[in-house]
């Protein structure tokens, strides 16, 4: 019986909902793993409504639009287990928050320089590769009302944007054709996927 609760197929996207962890062993091989799971840092449960005080009157103000998401779990744990299957169904991985995650050493992790002022956010995020490379630095702007792609609606308390998914995409071998993300989420990664002309699960 398969795992998978629920399939939609949009182009080259496949669509699945299900548990990772059951779904993921009915896959196959990809070419690259490319995703964003939970960090373990408890964000899912509301932390950035707290983020403004002690901000100036401007910097809070610039702040007004975060979103009340609910207070959730998703993010009370990392999934290792979900990870390290991922990461052994792809020749290429690309995993952010890697640095919360028991993955092997690297010569290349990706970091994201958000340019975002003073605020207590981090002000880089960074993602674990597998790729022959030396560390990479992607900056995009992304802080409040003035982050980059504010005319794309947050969906998602730690949505990727799409650019930043995409200039990760830009790392990969161009044989990486086929990108598997098991923490879809808002589905920025699958978006950055039909824009680089790439199939996507």
């Amino acid at each position: 019986m398969s795992a998978i609760i629920r399939e939609e197929r949009i182009g080259d996207c496949r669509l699945i909902q299900g548990d990772c962890l059951a779904v993921m062993p009915e896959l196959g091989r990809f070419d690259a793993v490319v995703t964003d799971p939970p960090y373990g840092i408890g964000e899912s449960a509301g932390k950035a409504r707290t983020r403004t005080s002690g901000l100036t009157s401007k910097t809070r103000s610039a702040s007004r639009y975060q979103r009340d998401y609910g207070d959730k779990d998703w993010d009370d744990n990392t999934a290792d287990e979900a990870i390290s299957l991922a990461v052994s169904l792809a020749k290429n991985s690309i995993v952010f928050g890697g640095n919360y995650y028991d993955l092997p050493p690297t010569s290349c992790w990706l970091v994201w320089d958000k340019e975002n002022g003073a605020t207590d956010f981090a002000d880089c995020e960074l993602a674990w590769t597998n790729l022959p490379k030396a560390v990479r630095r992607l900056k995009f702007l992304w802080n409040g009302c003035m982050r980059k792609e504010r005319h794309i609606d947050r969906q998602h308390p730690t949505q990727k944007p799409v650019g930043v998914m995409e200039r990760c995409m830009g790392h990969l071998p161009d044989t990486a054709q086929t990108i598997l993300d098991p923490f879809a989420g808002s589905g920025t990664t699958g978006v950055a996927c039909v824009k680089l002309g790439r199939t996507f699960t």
